[in-house]
């Protein structure tokens, strides 16, 4: 089964830049949607932004539209989050996540989860 690692979070000032990195072992990167959820103290976790296996699709939270954007290669096992224009309110844990694996989109589940990168913004 894929296991998930992700890095690149920290502390950042509001209006900067980060991204995210996870990298997939295990399973057949290519066959998974990926997805990047965060959550923040006392709060649910969140979707924040998902990608099909190929790459042609993406989907993302209201809240994050037109600055965060999410990629993968492949190739790499790689999927990112490129995230900008950061606010205090983006503060979370981070998690990347794999569905099921059977190219299905949208997916329905996801049954895979990474350890989270802590994200701090401040203002």
């Amino acid at each position: 089964q894929v296991q998930l690692v992700e890095s690149g979070g920290g502390l950042v000032q509001a209006g900067d830049s980060l991204r995210l990195s996870c990298v997939a072992s295990g399973g057949i990167f290519s066959n998974y949607v990926m997805g990047w959820f965060r959550q923040a103290p006392g709060k649910e976790r969140e979707f924040v932004a998902s990608i099909s296996w190929s790459g042609g699709r993406t989907d993302y939270a209201d809240s994050v539209k037109g600055r965060f954007t999410i990629s993968r290669i492949n190739d790499k096992n790689t999927v990112w989050l490129q995230m900008n224009s950061l606010k205090p309110e983006d503060t979370a844990v981070y998690y990347c996540a794999a569905d099921r694996g059977l190219r299905v989109w949208p997916p329905s589940t996801y049954v895979r989860w990474g350890q989270g990168t802590q994200v701090t913004v401040s203002s």
